[in-house]
C-alpha cells in the first residue's frame, strides 16, 4: 500500500502541476473515508526555491527523505539543466521498486536519469516530440493522458496530473478512495489514460446538442447491452455521426468509454458488498464473470476475487 509519498521541488517547478501533487497526496481526507499519506517536500539544497512564475517557496528537507519513499513525484519544471542529485533520487526509487510518478515536462526528468529507456511514456503534447527525440529508448505517446509502465507513471500536461495521480490511488488503495480524493476535488475520478489528450470539447457542456444526457442515460443504464445504434436513436443521429460526436465531447470511442465505466462500477460492487461475481457482472454490465475477470485483467492486472480481497473490507471499514 502507498504510504510514504516525496514531491521533488526543483527549480523552476511550476506552481499548478506542483499543487496538484500537494492536493492528491498532501491532503488528509481519512475523515471522509479517504487516504491519509506521509507527505514530504524535498530539494537538493533545502532554502527558498524559485518557481517557474518567479516567486520562490521555503523547502525544508533536503534528498534524504526520498531513501525509503513508496512514491517519489515530479511536478512540471522548466525543462533542462537537471542536478544529478535528483537523477539518483529517481533511480535508486526505480531499483527498490518504488512508485515514480511525472507531471507534464516532469517526464524529462525522469527520461535524463534513464526511467523511461523501454518504457512507454508521455508529457505535454507539445513537447511529446522533443521527449521522443531526447530520448530515443522511451517509447513516447503523444495521444494519450497518461501512461502507467512497471510502476512508472507519466502524464501530459496540467489536468492529466490529476487522472494520473488518481489512477494511482485507485491502484494502490482501491475506487472508493480515489472517488473520495476526486469528489473532494470536484472532478471526475475515472478519466481513463488512453484518452486522448486533445479533444475538441473535453467536458460535455449542458446544451441543445451535446451529449450530456445520452451519457447520464448510458450511465443509469451499464446492466443493459448498449450497442451504438441504440445509443445513437436515443442521441437522434446516425450511428456514424454519434460515433465521431462521442470521440469529439470525450475522447474515446462509445464502447471503451462503456468498458471503463462498467470497471468502476465493478470495482465499487466488489468494494462495498459481497455478492457473488456473477451477480457483480450483470449489475455492471459484463454479462458474465468470466466476460468481468477478462477485462480486469486487461485494464487492473488483476482478477475480481483478487481484487475484493484486496479492497473489500477496506471499503467496508
Amino acid at each position: 500500500m502507498l504510504k510514504k509519498v516525496v514531491a521533488l521541488v526543483l527549480p523552476g517547478t511550476a506552481p499548478f502541476e506542483f499543487g496538484v501533487v500537494c492536493e492528491v497526496f498532501g491532503v488528509d481526507r481519512s475523515e471522509s473515508g479517504g487516504p491519509r499519506f506521509d507527505f514530504h517536500l524535498a530539494t537538493a539544497d533545502p532554502g527558498p526555491v524559485e518557481t517557474s512564475l518567479g516567486f520562490t517557496m521555503d523547502i525544508d528537507q533536503d534528498l534524504s527523505v526520498c531513501a525509503d519513499a513508496d512514491l517519489v513525484a515530479v511536478p512540471a519544471h522548466r525543462i533542462g539543466g537537471v542536478d544529478e542529485r535528483y537523477l539518483q533520487v529517481l533511480r535508486d526509487a526505480e531499483a527498490r521498486g518504488a512508485w515514480i510518478l511525472s507531471v507534464c515536462s516532469g517526464a524529462f526528468v525522469l527520461g535524463e536519469a534513464g526511467i523511461l529507456d523501454g518504457r512507454r511514456a508521455t508529457t505535454h503534447w507539445m513537447y511529446t516530440d522533443r521527449l521522443a527525440d531526447e530520448y530515443p529508448r522511451a517509447a513516447v505517446d503523444c495521444d494519450v493522458l497518461f501512461v502507467e509502465d512497471r510502476k512508472v507513471i507519466t502524464s501530459a500536461g496540467t489536468a492529466s496530473g490529476i487522472d494520473a495521480a488518481l489512477h494511482l490511488v485507485r491502484v494502490e488503495h482501491g475506487a472508493a478512495a480515489a472517488n473520495v480524493v476526486a469528489r473532494r476535488m470536484v472532478v471526475p475520478p475515472q478519466r481513463d489514460g488512453g484518452q486522448a489528450q486533445y479533444i475538441a470539447s473535453p467536458v460535455p457542456e449542458r446544451r441543445a446538442d451535446s451529449l450530456a444526457e445520452v451519457v447520464d442515460w448510458m450511465l443509469e443504464h451499464l446492466d443493459r447491452d448498449l450497442s451504438v445504434d441504440e445509443l445513437a436513436r436515443k442521441a437522434l443521429m446516425s450511428s456514424r455521426t454519434f460515433a465521431r460526436r462521442f470521440r469529439a465531447e470525450l475522447g474515446t470511442t462509445p464502447a471503451a468509454w462503456l468498458n471503463r465505466q462498467r470497471i468502476v462500477r465493478a470495482q465499487g460492487l466488489l468494494e462495498g458488498g459481497d455478492e457473488g461475481l456473477e451477480v457483480v457482472a450483470q449489475r455492471s454490465g459484463f454479462g458474465s464473470a468470466a466476460v468481468m475477470r477478462h477485462h480486469f485483467l486487461k485494464v487492473l492486472q488483476t482478477t475480481p476475487t483478487a481484487y475484493r480481497r484486496t479492497f473489500g473490507d477496506r471499503a467496508a471499514s
